[in-house]
């Protein structure tokens, strides 16, 4: 089953079950996927959708933390309700220690020396993190690394 049949069925469970939250943050993600279908001329797989669903995840930590700083605590356990359910499509996060694990491989591979070689890694690295890994944990894992191996 495709990601996508996964957020219809479970659209469809959610609306038996009258669950109001949960229809609608899987309406809004089901609606960015089409939106997406259109602006690209083809259908999403299973990565593209996971990409759509990370950007969404990213959207939610954003509002969560502007609403913490504007102290608006209803719309931040709304966003909170919101991002837990769009997380239980996104694959297992990796934990500190294998991402530093993966950042050192790539940085031997790309035989990089100091942070002037960030970009290059950073390319190779945020690949294979896609989905597993929010982008500002990599760039700190690899900047602590890179400005490690350049003292």
């Amino acid at each position: 089953m495709s990601l996508k049949e996964k957020l219809q069925s479970d659209l469809h469970t959610a609306m038996r079950a009258r669950d109001r939250t949960r229809v609608s943050v899987l309406r809004m993600l089901r609606s960015a996927i089409g939106y997406e279908e259109i602006d690209k001329k083809r259908e999403m797989d299973d990565s593209a959708v996971l990409e759509i669903i990370s950007r969404q995840v990213r959207q939610r930590r954003e509002s969560i933390q502007m609403y913490k700083d504007a102290n608006r605590q209803e719309l931040v356990d709304k966003e909170t309700q919101e991002l837990q359910i769009l997380q239980e499509y996104m694959p297992a996060q990796l934990t500190e220690e294998e991402l530093t694990a993966l950042a050192q491989d790539v940085i031997q591979q790309v035989g990089a020396a100091g942070p002037r070689d960030k970009g290059r890694v950073m390319g190779k690295l945020m690949p294979q993190v896609r989905g597993k890994a929010q982008g500002g944990d990599v760039n700190r894992v690899v900047t602590a690394l890179l400005t490690a191996s350049d003292a």
